[in-house]
């Protein structure tokens, strides 16, 4: 088998520090060096929800997550392709990812059925029938153009029993299998989408059960020169503690050299638990969907906007925060706009949590550069966990 990673890949990985398992590092990619760990706030559909680019780039943002279902059902990925690739589409020059749609997929439930052969589903726009293959992934994904794209994978909920965990995840490896096959005959025979590589990730599936992770993870190393790892199929339902030990089980088994994304996770603890565990990539929809509905990250735990005592409020969403919504307005003020169902309270909310979660992962990076990433953490978590939330 011919090996994916080469000497002409634009693709490296450089850990410039590690306090205990916490690594600070460097992945270079074809639009830029993204300093690790980070946070990728997540475009679903091309766009982080409110945010212009400008917005994220002055909030630290270094990498974007697009979503090849949502993309592929509209606006098309082909129209996207004779665009120029998501790149230029979306007005993003630094690296973007994208998701193979295996959790979009997973989360349609009652309208798609899995067999060996894909995932045939329905669209939840228009109810149209679609079929995802691993090769049909790869070529969304190749029209998509990202720096970095996921494997076509089963997801089945967080809590599955042994053996629906041992069935999706040896399928999710045999998916990877012929992923793999079908990126290297799209390179081969076609060249470099929109004329820059793009790094295939596989994805280390095995639920909550430790001796599949730990098989999953060998047989995953075992199937290619990976670029990177994504480990995925946690956050889906189980507790967090079944969250944090699987990242315990994998660590190891993964290559230092690479880096390593945990999908679709991005609560603050979550973070930081996940960094303390060697994880280097994280995103999720969280910040903007907890923005719209009215809930803020703050470093004294969480705030809901929308209870009355905020409404005469001159102080900050969080004192400690330098975001443009925390350096000029008031709680009072965002809840009136939030209670007024006026949108630049939605963009105001979602730039602030945006932004919490960037600077936290800044402030990781910096902690474990000057080696007391383990008091640092500790004092967050403990904060975090001793603060009782105040949403209702």
């Amino acid at each position: 088998m011919t090996p994916l990673r080469t000497d002409a890949d634009p693709f490296a990985f450089d850990c410039l520090a590690q306090d205990g398992r916490a690594r600070a590092g460097r992945f270079h990619t074809p639009h830029g060096t993204v300093e690790t760990p980070i946070f990728m706030p997540v475009g679903t559909l091309a766009t982080v929800k409110s945010l212009d680019p400008d917005d994220l780039h002055a909030a630290g943002a270094q990498m974007l997550l697009a979503n090849a279902y949502h993309l592929h059902l509209r606006p098309g990925d082909e129209l996207i392709r004779d665009l120029g690739g998501l790149h230029p589409f979306m007005q993003w020059s630094s690296p973007i990812l994208t998701d193979s749609g295996g959790f979009q997929v997973f989360s349609l439930e009652t309208l798609r059925t899995i067999t060996e052969e894909g995932a045939e589903f329905r669209s939840h726009i228009d109810g149209s029938r679609r079929f995802f293959s691993p090769e049909r992934v790869m070529q969304i994904e190749r029209h998509l153009g990202a720096d970095v794209i996921m494997q076509f994978d089963h997801v089945i909920p967080g809590q599955s029993d042994a053996a629906a965990a041992s069935d999706a995840s040896e399928r999710s490896l045999r998916w990877l299998d012929r992923c793999r096959d079908e990126f290297e005959r799209l390179r081969r025979e076609e060249g470099d989408a929109h004329g820059h590589p793009q790094a295939l990730f596989p994805i280390v599936q095995g639920g909550i059960h430790a001796e599949l992770r730990r098989a999953a993870a060998r047989s995953v190393r075992g199937a290619g020169d990976w670029l990177g790892y994504g480990i995925g199929g946690l956050s889906v339902g189980e507790a967090k503690p079944d969250m944090y030990a699987m990242l315990d089980v994998v660590e190891p088994e993964l290559p230092a050299d690479r880096p390593r994304y945990l999908m679709g996770v991005g609560f603050p603890e979550d973070l930081i638990e996940g960094v303390r565990r060697g994880v280097d990539l994280f995103d999720c929809v969280a910040p903007t969907r907890m923005g719209r509905n009215g809930t803020v990250f703050t470093s004294e735990g969480r705030l809901n906007i929308k209870r009355h005592e905020h409404r005469s409020d001159k102080r900050p969403l969080d004192e400690a925060c330098d975001c443009a919504a925390c350096r000029r307005f008031s709680r009072a003020y965002l809840r009136h706009l939030y209670v007024s169902d006026e949108i630049l309270g939605l963009r105001l909310l979602s730039l602030h949590n945006v932004h919490f979660l960037l600077s936290l992962m800044r402030q990781a990076r910096l902690a474990i550069l000057e080696q007391r990433f383990e008091s640092w953490s500790r004092d967050w978590l403990l904060r975090l966990s001793s603060r009782a939330s105040t949403s209702p």
